[in-house]
């Protein structure tokens, strides 16, 4: 690997705490729709603006590690690049104020498992990130 797979870690691992920073967002904003601190037209309003940021800074870092050879780690991040592609060309990211206590469950379990996914992803792209670096340093004495 070399100084390219560490800045493209570097990269992955940068923009993936922008979609962990997201999903958190959005687990609080779930949580204060059931404590009735935010109204659910503020709630849909907020959330449906960050769907499709989120699933596009997703799907560049995929396709990013796709263009640079990396399988496995593309592997890794196609099932969760499938659903949101899937959401967004279907337009099912979009949340009703009217239909959002209905669903709020769904939509909280979701966001627990893309949370879930996101946090076990960036530590994968720390570790690469590490091993780059140390491999990188091995080079450079060598």
């Amino acid at each position: 690997m070399s100084g390219t797979g560490l800045s493209l870690f570097v990269t992955g691992l940068i923009l993936n705490c922008l979609n962990c920073i997201c999903q958190i967002y959005f687990t609080i904003l779930y949580g204060d729709l059931e404590a009735d601190y935010i109204n659910s037209i503020e709630l849909c309003k907020k959330v449906n603006i960050l769907g499709v940021p989120e699933a596009i800074l997703h799907a560049f870092i995929s396709i990013l590690f796709l263009f640079n050879g990396y399988w496995f780690v593309f592997l890794l991040n196609a099932p969760v690049l499938a659903y949101n592609t899937s959401k967004v060309y279907k337009k099912t990211y979009l949340l009703d104020a009217t239909d959002i206590f209905r669903i709020l469950g769904r939509c909280k379990i979701e966001c627990f498992l893309k949370l879930g996914f996101y946090l076990l992803i960036f530590f994968f792209y720390f570790y690469r990130m590490v091993t780059a670096l140390l491999e990188n340093d091995a080079n450079l004495i060598s």
